[in-house]
């Protein structure tokens, strides 16, 4: 049996451990020092960007303060600009490292939990809930970073909220942590217009999330709708959300790798975009190394279809922009699998960062569309 990741220290002159939490999978910094209240902004950003945790024992709004400002100092260093005939790609993936290295050098401001997820800091708030709904039944004190609490607070606030989705008349979708927000409008009214296949009775969301396609499906009057995924917080969130809007009886949800047994008369899929490796798991909604639950839809999808049902495909084409994936490729895929394309809806995305020039990949997406592709057997 594997132990749990340590994380090893010196504190008061005495050898101190505690059990390391990283939600990314990120190992435990080597070197970790003791700071409080009285350590500078300068002095933090020297050793965190020389890779030197640190376990933080101050006040815990003072911790927060200190994290934005390392977030401040990382953002006015200067980044490694792509050269003026770079390839999309190329800018994309100084980008991403970019962004992961941010990511590193942040994560490395760290808090002790003691039992029951109490956060034994001054002016520490009870983060308890949010704790347990992540992370599950406490298993002991352990030390996490900052980052990762500040996100586990915020997904707690936002599946308190929830989002008011138009396609189910307003009501609202409540996402966990670790499951893709509805966010993103575009691609849920897409499949809320999509013309339905005749006489259809039966439909499957692959790779469902919040349940929020599945929940659209059932409300335009489909009878009967199985939505599948393989991440666990993603089925307890879907079948949470399914039963706050009444579909419990209509829509059942079924962990597996895709598809589940049988054919549909519509067969629904919004893959992950972009064939890129994710660095965290709310990541795994955006990118998806190879494309590989894209390739695998495209190439189950005529056996799971029934005759003159329709497989639904909901894609951005950010990934054609970025040069990480090629329009020809994608409809070679269609043709190989034994599919036709019989139709094609797209949107125009409205979210903030399509609008954001300062953004290093902003081109890429201000021309992204968001489409709908009405895929049938060929034969």
């Amino acid at each position: 049996m594997s132990l749990a990741p340590a994380i090893l220290w010196t504190e008061d002159g005495a050898a101190r451990s505690a059990r390391w939490h990283s939600e990314n999978g990120t190992p435990p910094p080597l070197r970790v020092v003791v700071a409080g209240d009285r350590i500078t902004a300068d002095a933090a950003f020297r050793l965190t960007s020389e890779g030197t945790a640190l376990l933080w024992r101050g006040d815990f709004q003072n911790a927060r303060q200190l994290l934005q400002a390392l977030a401040r100092r990382i953002d006015r260093k200067p980044r490694k600009a792509a050269s003026a005939t770079a390839l999309p790609a190329e800018v994309f993936n100084l980008y991403r490292q970019a962004q992961s290295q941010r990511t590193r050098t942040l994560g490395l401001l760290l808090l002790p939990f003691g039992d029951d997820y109490r956060v034994p800091l001054r002016r520490a708030p009870d983060v308890e809930q949010a704790c347990r709904e992540a992370y599950g039944p406490p298993g002991g004190p352990f030390v996490a970073s900052l980052r990762e609490l500040l996100g586990l607070i915020g997904a707690h606030e936002w599946r308190k909220k929830g989002i008011a989705i138009r396609a189910l008349d307003g009501r609202r979708i409540h996402p966990h942590y670790g499951v893709f927000a509805p966010v993103r409008g575009e691609y849920v009214d897409l499949v809320a217009t999509a013309p339905l296949p005749v006489g259809c009775d039966l439909a499957f969301d692959i790779g469902t999330g919040t349940g929020v396609l599945a929940g659209v499906l059932a409300q335009r009057g489909i009878a009967r709708v199985v939505a599948t995924d393989q991440d666990p917080r993603a089925l307890a969130c879907a079948r949470e959300n399914l039963a706050q809007l009444g579909l419990t009886a209509r829509v059942e949800v079924l962990a597996a790798d895709l598809f589940p047994p049988g054919r549909a008369s519509l067969v629904v899929c919004n893959p992950p975009w972009v064939p890129a490796r994710a660095g965290t798991p709310l990541e795994r909604a955006v990118y998806d190394p190879d494309s590989r639950m894209l390739r695998g839809f495209i190439a189950g999808l005529v056996a799971h279809l029934a005759p003159g049902g329709e497989g639904w495909l909901v894609l951005s084409d950010l990934a054609e922009h970025l040069r990480l994936r090629l329009r020809a490729d994608l409809l070679a895929a269609f043709d190989q699998a034994g599919l036709k394309v019989v139709g094609c809806l797209n949107a125009k995305p409205v979210h903030p960062r399509a609008a954001d020039a300062a953004d290093p990949v902003h081109a890429a997406r201000a021309a992204e569309i968001t489409s709908l592709w009405r895929l049938a057997a060929a034969g």
